[in-house]
């Protein structure tokens, strides 16, 4: 166990020790301004033939997919996040990002090598997302919207975000105090898009919902805010998992087919976002990048409650696949060897075959959306049948396979003391086959704690969402996702290092 320890720190110190490296590189990358050199993209007409990042599921994805497959050779690179795509053009893996003026203006002030060019790519207009199946909830938020229009509050709103100077941060929302006799009202959104959505002290805040709580002010509601993937949205208002959905949406013909909309509260512009290589940037210093990600508003605390998500959803997945995969892996074991229990063979084939021939995150998405459509079901929950039922078929793989590796004259051993097929596998055959599988068994428990990092597609807060919200604040890529990955290098070590024990153990319990 001290070695492992050892081996763990010495890893830990690689990956500081990388950190440093990185950033030392990355200082030494600032312009010179010795020479200035051209933007790769000036102007609308020079987006054909370049390499153009969107955010999936926006509308400027929509729009710039008129430029997909033309003849110039224009290549489209969808990211989900805004920040990732902006962290690609400032690294030069894509010539300009088409996204909403206000999230660039908050992405340009956070990284002065940016710039927007002056011409404006499209206008658009904001609303309100609501199911099809609920227009009294569209009427009810629409004449709360043109009572907030006409009492002024709304406009204050968008001035506090959006306005002048003068203007910003100084028409702060104050939630009124009334009665909200007429229940909850659940908004999804995307808080990754600075000023409508965005997290600070650990809150989420922004127009959007400022304006949703001044709503549910008008409506005699209480507001519950649920933070998801921007595509993912729709999905969730049209599954009643949300009620609304407001994230800087703009109407479209499309999303009108499956959705409604409330009367627009805003109007918005697309716009294009380039690098300025001539631009000098000042650097900071690894403590201050440390500083920043970290201990400024106690960013620590996203990925501290993360980890505690994770865990919590690894550690009940686990023990729902281990008992799932032991009944499939004996049904199974049990039709092989005396040939019977037909239908609950195919049952288990079955399950086996689907579950094991698609992935992870479309069950995730199917069994949240679809299955527990109309049942409000606790995310964490949802995450643990998901991954439980994922698990339970490689597990059944895993133990069949050591079952099936245990000669059949241990069997008839059994059977020689007078003992039943039941009894044979319980005390004679499990055991042994346990020891066989029990690598297997702890790498499946490995993969399984990493593949819950696609929790967040459900809007849950789990270890990597943690990461990806610092990043969404800071714009910092490497010391999030380097301290995502420490943590899931420390737990796997940890797990390894207990795996290897309890192996030693039972190979020295079989030569006494």
């Amino acid at each position: 166990m001290k070695k492992q320890t050892k081996r763990i720190c010495f890893l830990i110190l690689c990956c500081v020790s990388l950190a440093f490296a990185l950033c030392a590189c990355d200082q030494g990358k600032e312009s010179s301004g010795d020479e200035t050199l051209p933007l790769k993209v000036n102007n609308v007409d020079e987006l054909t033939g370049s390499k153009i990042g969107v955010q999936l599921g926006t509308t400027g994805d929509i729009y710039v997919s008129d430029y997909e497959g033309d003849d110039a050779g224009t290549i489209i690179e969808r990211y989900n996040k805004g920040n990732d795509a902006v962290q690609a053009l400032k690294q030069d893996k894509i010539d300009a990002v088409v996204i909403d003026e206000e999230p660039a203006k908050a992405f340009v002030s956070a990284n002065p090598e940016l710039v927007i060019l002056d011409e404006e790519f499209a206008d658009e207009f904001y609303a309100i997302c609501v199911s099809k199946d609920n227009p009294e909830l569209t009427a009810s938020i629409n004449s709360a919207l043109a009572t907030l229009t006409e009492n002024g509050t709304l406009d204050r709103i968008k001035k506090n975000y959006t306005g002048t100077d003068t203007e910003k941060g100084q028409l702060p929302y104050e939630k009124k105090d009334v009665e909200r006799p007429n229940g909850k009202l659940v908004v999804a959104t995307n808080a990754q898009f600075p000023p409508y959505e965005y997290y600070q002290d650990g809150k989420i805040v922004g127009l959007d919902i400022d304006m949703m709580q001044a709503v549910c002010d008008e409506l005699g509601m209480e507001l519950a805010i649920e933070d998801m993937e921007f595509d993912s949205i729709i999905n969730a208002v049209q599954s009643g998992k949300a009620d609304v959905g407001a994230a800087g949406m703009t109407v479209t013909e499309d999303r009108l087919k499956n959705i409604d909309f409330t009367d627009s509260y805003t109007n918005a512009k697309q716009v294009i976002l380039v690098k300025d290589p001539n631009t000098l940037v000042q650097k900071l210093s690894l403590t201050e990048k440390l500083e920043q990600n970290f201990v400024t508003e106690g960013r620590w605390k996203y990925i501290a409650k993360g980890l505690g998500n994770t865990l919590i959803i690894t550690i009940f997945a686990a023990l729902i696949g281990i008992v799932l995969g032991f009944f499939v892996a004996i049904v199974r074991s049990w039709h092989d060897k005396n040939g019977d229990l037909n239908i609950l063979n195919f049952i288990c084939k079955l399950y086996l075959t689907v579950i094991r021939g698609t992935p992870a995150m479309v069950q995730l998405l199917i069994i949240y959306y679809v299955i527990f459509a109309s049942v409000n079901v606790n995310k964490i929950v949802a995450a643990v049948i998901a991954f439980g039922i994922n698990s339970g078929a490689y597990v059944a793989e895993i133990v069949r396979s050591g079952i099936m590796s245990i000669d059949n004259g241990q069997f008839e051993a059994g059977r020689s003391l007078g003992l039943n097929f039941t009894q044979t596998m319980k005390s004679i055959i499990l055991p042994q086959a346990f020891k066989n599988v029990l690598p297997a068994l702890a790498n499946e428990f490995i993969v399984l704690i990493k593949e819950t990092s696609i929790s967040g597609y459900i809007g849950l807060a789990d270890l990597t969402k943690g990461g990806d919200i610092i990043r969404s604040i800071t714009y910092e890529p490497l010391f999030p996702l380097l301290a995502v990955a420490i943590v899931y290098l420390v737990i796997v070590m940890f797990l390894s290092a207990g795996v290897s024990k309890l192996e030693r153990r039972l190979a020295s319990s079989d030569r006494k």
